[in-house]
C-alpha cells in the first residue's frame, strides 16, 4: 500500500511551482510506495485559506515555501516568514522547505530563528535533482540545507538581534509612505516607541543618514521588505 504524502506548494511564479511538481514526480519514482497529493497557492490569502481548512482536517506533511511573497490583503501578513510562522502554530506537524532568492547572512539567520524550517533552499542552487534530495532527506531524516545556505550559516557574523514582527511592519509601513504622525494607528506603538525602533534598526543596519531613506534601501537589500 502507497504512502500518500498531502503536499501544498506556495509560490507566486507558475513556472517555480511546475519545478516542483516534476521534482515531486520524480521523488515518487525514486521512493518505493510513495506518491504526493499536491495542491498549489498562488498567494499569501489562498495559502491561508488553505493552511486554515488544513488544519481542521488531515492536514500538510510538506509545505513548501517562497519567502518573497507578497504581503495579504489585510496587510495581516508581510511574507512567507509571516506564513511559516502561521503554519507552526497551526500545523505544527507538516515539514516546511523554505526556497528563496535571499542569499543575505543575516536575513537566513533570521528566517531560520522564526521559522525553523525543515528544509531551506537558495533558489539560485536548486535543480530538479537537488529539489528530489531535499525532499527525500526532508522526509526521513531533516534538515536539509542547500549549500549556500551552509555557507552563510558558516559564516562568522553575530545576528544577536532578531527582527520581530514589528519591525517589519514598521519598514513596510516607511516602505510604503507612511507619515510618521499616522504610524501609531497601525502599530502599536506610542511616537517614542516608533522612533525608538527606528534607532535601533539604523544601529542594526549601519545606517547613519537622519532620513529614514537609507534605511529603507538597506531593508530591501537584505530582504526585509
Amino acid at each position: 500500500m502507497k504512502k500518500v504524502y498531502k503536499v501544498l506548494l506556495i509560490d507566486d511564479h507558475p513556472i517555480i511551482l511546475e519545478v516542483y511538481k516534476m521534482a515531486l514526480m520524480n521523488a515518487g519514482l525514486s521512493i518505493e510506495n510513495t506518491a504526493f497529493k499536491i495542491e498549489t497557492a498562488e498567494n499569501s490569502d489562498i495559502a491561508l485559506k488553505k493552511i486554515a481548512i488544513a488544519s481542521k482536517s488531515d492536514g500538510f506533511d510538506i509545505i513548501f515555501l517562497d519567502i518573497k511573497l507578497p504581503p495579504s490583503s489585510d496587510g495581516e501578513i508581510l511574507s512567507g516568514e509571516d506564513i511559516g510562522v502561521e503554519i507552526n502554530q497551526l500545523l505544527p506537524n507538516a515539514k516546511i522547505i523554505i526556497s528563496t532568492t535571499f542569499n543575505d547572512n543575516y536575513r537566513v539567520q533570521n528566517i531560520l530563528k522564526n521559522v525553523n524550517p525543515d528544509g531551506f533552499l537558495i533558489k539560485n542552487d536548486i535543480d530538479t535533482e537537488e529539489l528530489v534530495e531535499a525532499i527525500k532527506t526532508v522526509i526521513f531524516d531533516p534538515p536539509y540545507y542547500s549549500k549556500s545556505v551552509i555557507k552563510l550559516l558558516r559564516k562568522q557574523i553575530s545576528s544577536d538581534y532578531l527582527l520581530d514582527k514589528i519591525d517589519r511592519q514598521l519598514l513596510h509601513e516607511l516602505s510604503i509612505g507612511t507619515k510618521m504622525k499616522d504610524l501609531p494607528d497601525v502599530l502599536p506603538m506610542s511616537i517614542a516607541g516608533i522612533e525608538r525602533r527606528k534607532r535601533q534598526l539604523k544601529e542594526m543596519f549601519n545606517v547613519e543618514d537622519c532620513e529614514d531613506r537609507e534605511l529603507i534601501i538597506k531593508a530591501k537589500e537584505m530582504g526585509f521588505i
